[in-house]
């Protein structure tokens, strides 16, 4: 189903992170009884994020008055131990049925055989590599050709920025491409001391990608470490650093960007939809000074795009009834009520029908950025490649570091963990 441009919504957390956490069930994994002949229900565990645990439990009351033959067991997992737990879970063969996966972690525990390849039950669930999911989160489902989760919600990143200090300045409307983000970033920044015109999240994995994206650039994984010789790539990077090297950004951490959006000071950033209400609610006081837009770009204006999916642990006795779960929180009429519950976007497009999504103007920014979202490669080391493309970038903006040689030792050590 086409993805409609009128839609609306969001707000809600996203980062690109997985769930986890070990529990004490027999050694098979999916610590729930087994189903006896005489109807006897089957208990299926499942593993979810924080807040997202909790607020979980609802619809496991709606699901299991659906299916008089499962109960669900839900257990809410700190994010900060997920990945330990996750690894624990993994060794020993004892896990959950079901569990909340990060966008980013598919390719590490996918390659560990943490996860049930859920391709040869395409047939028989459709929410399996259903196309009216948004294409670049079923992209982060697949692994080798195998597919280890559905998804479950999706976020992406836009252009938040106040309206009326553009206004001030002669810009009647947000940046649309790079040259005009560069020339309203430079307008802005000759406000005078303390004064910038863009803000970037420096620890943010995502954002170098992003401008990569947006100038055409394309990761292909059979040519490993080439791409990082790319010209669209380097073009990318010496365009991110601009904003460094011109002072258009604070180059240390400075107020909070809450703080800084509400004074003026930075008066442009990217951010996801949770950022909506923290605004709505933190800085009352320039409601109806500031939206939203797309991300300006150079080829295209790209943005990623994360989530988390619902995969089913690989040890797992009860394949058909945590699948038959999976499908329930994934049907459109479910997802939209998650996202009444949660601010978490709907991973599948026909949801954004709903009216509710298309009340919000500012939602509807999201819903457009999503159909020009690119999501990392599936990759075991792209986390680590992401996180020295980081610390390469910070030498050249905070170190003076030459950014032609700092690159090419970046292209290097990805090659190391590449091969």
């Amino acid at each position: 189903m086409k993805f409609k441009k009128s839609l609306a919504m969001f707000a809600g957390v996203s980062v690109l992170a997985a769930a986890g956490c070990g529990n004490d069930g027999d050694a098979n994994g999916g610590n729930g009884d087994e189903q006896g002949g005489d109807g006897e229900a089957v208990t299926l565990d499942v593993w979810a994020m924080g807040e997202e645990g909790n607020a979980l439990e609802s619809f496991v009351e709606d699901f299991e008055s659906e299916h008089d033959n499962i109960e669900v067991n839900v257990q809410a997992i700190p994010w900060d131990n997920a990945h330990e737990n996750l690894l624990t879970a993994v060794a020993s063969g004892n896990g959950p049925d079901v569990l909340q996966l990060g966008t980013t972690w598919v390719a590490e525990f996918a390659g560990a055989g943490a996860f049930l390849d859920l391709s040869e039950y395409e047939d028989e669930y459709d929410v399996i590599s259903n196309d009216d999911f948004f294409e670049g989160a079923l992209d982060t489902t697949v692994y080798n050709d195998g597919v280890y989760g559905v998804p479950w919600y999706v976020d992406t990143r836009v252009l938040f920025y106040r309206a009326d200090i553009l206004e001030e300045h002669g810009f009647s409307e947000p940046p649309q491409n790079w040259d005009e983000m560069l020339e309203v970033s430079r307008e802005l920044a000759d406000r005078g001391d303390g004064m910038y015109g863009y803000d970037i999240d420096q620890n943010d994995q995502l954002v170098p990608p992003i401008f990569a994206w947006q100038n055409g650039w394309e990761f292909n994984e059979e040519e490993a470490e080439e791409n990082f010789a790319d010209p669209a790539f380097r073009e990318a990077m010496a365009y991110y650093h601009t904003f460094f090297d011109e002072e258009l950004v604070q180059v240390t951490e400075g107020v909070p960007i809450e703080q800084g959006f509400e004074e003026g000071s930075k008066p442009m950033f990217s951010s996801g939809p949770w950022m909506v209400n923290i605004l709505r609610d933190s800085a009352p006081d320039i409601d109806g000074d500031w939206d939203v837009a797309m991300l300006p770009g150079s080829e295209r204006n790209a943005s990623a795009i994360g989530g988390s999916h619902l995969s089913v642990f690989a040890e797992t006795e009860h394949v058909e009834e945590s699948l038959e779960f999976i499908s329930y929180m994934s049907q459109p009429e479910t997802q939209v009520e998650w996202f009444k519950e949660t601010n978490t976007l709907p991973a599948r497009q026909s949801a954004w029908d709903d009216e509710e999504l298309q009340e919000d103007e500012k939602l509807a920014v999201f819903g457009d950025q999503l159909e020009e979202a690119s999501a990392p490669p599936v990759l075991d080391q792209w986390e680590n490649i992401a996180q020295d493309l980081l610390s390469s970038l910070e030498r050249i903006n905070r170190g003076g570091a030459d950014l032609d040689e700092e690159l090419d030792e970046f292209q290097q050590q990805a090659a190391r963990r590449l091969n």
